[in-house]
Parts: C-alpha cells; sequence; structure tokens
C-alpha cells in the first residue's frame, strides 16, 4: 500500500451541456457547482463543510463519501453554484415585466407605503440564480466521488516524497550508528591506560606503601566502571531496532502515521541517550547530528496519514 500524505488538494467542476427553454420565455441560465477539497495534518479526521443551501441537504452523502477514502486530516469540503455564462445581466423579458409590475400593484394594494422598483431592483430580480437544475444535483455525489480520488492522488504523491525521505533519513542514522560503534571499545581502553599511569605515579609517590597488585585492580576496577557508565551498545541496539520498523512501516504503507510517530519519539530519547553517556567529543557530534536528522523525520511525520 502507497504512503499517504495528509496534505492535498483538488478541484473539480460539472457544467450541463446546454441551457433549456420554457413557454417562450428567456432562455434559462445554465449552471456549473464547482467543488473544492483541502486537506492538512490533524490528529483526527475532522470534517467541515462549506456548501449552498440549495445542496446543504447532500451533506450526509457527501461526508459518508470522504469517510470511506480517507482516515486523518483536517478535511474541508467547499461547493459553489454559479451561472456558466460569461454575462451576468441578462435582458429581461416582456413577460418577465409584466409579472414585476403585476406583484409591485398587488404589494403597493396592501402596502401603500413601499417603494417603487428601480432599474436596479429590476435588473437584480431578473439575473437571480433560479434553482439549481436536477441535472446538478444528481452530478453533486459523482462530481464528489472524482474530486475525492484526485485528492487521494494528491496525498499519495507527496506521501511518496515523504517516504523516500525518510527511507534517506533512516539510512543516514545507520551510517552515524555504525560510526558510534567503534568508538567506545577505544574510549574504554584509552581511559584503562590512563588509569593505570596514574595509579603508577600514586604509588612512585608513596615509596611502595601500597601493594602494586592492589593497585593495579584498583585501576581495573576504576575503568570497568567507567566503561560500564559510557557503555551505548544498548542504545545502539534499539535505534538499530526502531530503524528496522520505521523501514518496514513505511515499505509497508497504509496508516502508518501514528505509529511512525511513537517511533520517533523513542529514537529522540536513544539519541539523548547516547548524548549524555557521550565521553568524547566524536560521540557528542554522532548524537547531535542524530538529533537533527530525528527531528526533521518528525517534521515530515506529522503529515503522514
Amino acid at each position: 500500500m502507497p504512503v499517504y500524505s495528509m496534505t492535498g488538494y483538488a478541484s473539480v467542476q460539472h457544467s450541463p451541456a446546454a441551457g433549456h427553454t420554457e413557454n417562450n420565455s428567456t432562455p434559462l441560465a445554465t449552471h456549473r457547482i464547482g467543488l473544492e477539497i483541502r486537506s492538512v495534518n490533524s490528529r483526527f479526521l475532522d470534517l467541515s463543510f462549506r456548501l449552498p443551501d440549495e445542496l446543504r441537504q447532500h451533506e450526509p452523502a457527501l461526508r459518508e463519501l470522504v469517510t470511506r477514502q480517507i482516515k486523518r486530516g483536517k478535511v474541508e469540503v467547499r461547493a459553489a453554484v454559479e451561472a456558466a455564462g460569461d454575462d451576468t445581466l441578462v435582458e429581461p423579458s416582456m413577460r418577465l415585466l409584466q409579472r414585476l409590475n403585476a406583484l409591485q400593484d398587488s404589494v403597493r394594494g396592501w402596502l401603500p407605503e413601499a417603494r417603487p422598483l428601480s432599474v436596479a431592483d429590476v435588473l437584480r430580480l431578473s439575473t437571480s440564480t433560479p434553482p439549481v437544475a436536477a441535472e446538478l444535483e444528481h452530478a453533486l455525489l459523482p462530481l464528489a466521488a472524482e474530486a475525492v480520488q484526485a485528492l487521494c492522488a494528491a496525498r499519495e504523491r507527496e506521501g511518496e516524497r515523504l517516504a523516500a525521505m525518510l527511507l534517506d533519513r533512516v539510512t543516514q542514522l545507520r551510517a552515524l550508528a555504525r560510526q558510534a560503534e567503534p568508538l567506545v571499545p577505544q574510549l574504554v581502553a584509552q581511559q584503562r591506560n590512563r588509569f593505570l599511569e596514574r595509579w603508577k605515579e600514586a604509588l612512585a609517590l608513596t615509596d611502595g606503601a601500597t601493594v602494586p597488585e592492589a593497585a593495579q585492580d584498583r585501576a581495573l576496577t576504576e575503568a570497568t566502571a567507567f566503561a560500564i557508565r559510557i557503555d551505548v551498545a544498548e542504545e545502539l541496539t534499539r535505534l538499530a531496532s526502531h530503524l528496522d520498523e520505521i523501514e518496514r512501516l513505511v515499505k509497508k504503507g497504509g496508516d502508518i502515521g501514528k505509529r511512525l510517530d511513537f517511533l520517533i519519539q523513542e529514537l529522540h530519547r536513544e539519541a539523548n541517550t547516547l548524548g549524555s553517556k557521550s565521553a568524547a567529543l566524536e560521540l557528542t557530534r554522532i548524537s547531535v547530528d542524530m538529533k537533527v536528522l530525528i527531528e526533521q523525520m518528525r517534521e515530515q511525520v506529522q503529515n503522514i496519514e
């Protein structure tokens, strides 16, 4: 399965093939539906709809359509209905003017103080948006399905890029871990030699008051305690295990965002421990480089579904 990002955008439109006429009146303006779906990262699925009143009855069906395909993310569905023609002003027909005049007379018969219709009022009423045609309502759900598929395709493309980035960072972290592995035995050997040299210097000042064998045993004990304090083998083993799991999840795909987020936290903990046990500048540098890579991974994992 592919890896999906929670970030994506899709936009689709539908227009009827031609307008219709009725009772020798001016042709009814054809309309088009524009549908936009955009999504960003979120811990859970957060759906919101911005629909005109003519389409609000379809919100439950749209919600079901989206939830079948998308599991996480803040998703906004926006729809608009507008006239397909370029001209916004339509010359009113004689029949429409007669109807407006009759309605005006009827209203003023009951409300003598009512203001008469102006030219602007007539033009506004003449060009007002008629109810959405049944053809457009029937086209809404197929159009929404097309938009959701386009959104999923966009999220998949972004997810593919994120997966490639994560695998690249995993490779770099493995390389840093390999650099750290031989450093600890070298540090232990160096520190052991230092302890022995210091004990020898101390013995020279005591005129043989301390038994050399006991001094050497004490030096070895101190060296052993030092080795235990700086041993990072366990941290490197756990780090390698977490990297294996991240690589497996990324190659598997699907809904892996939450599990990846947990593993990134574990990686950060191991890198911190590695830095706290550091007894050499080189180990400190490796720990810092690891934390930089892990932080880059954490930022991107927040966008994975």
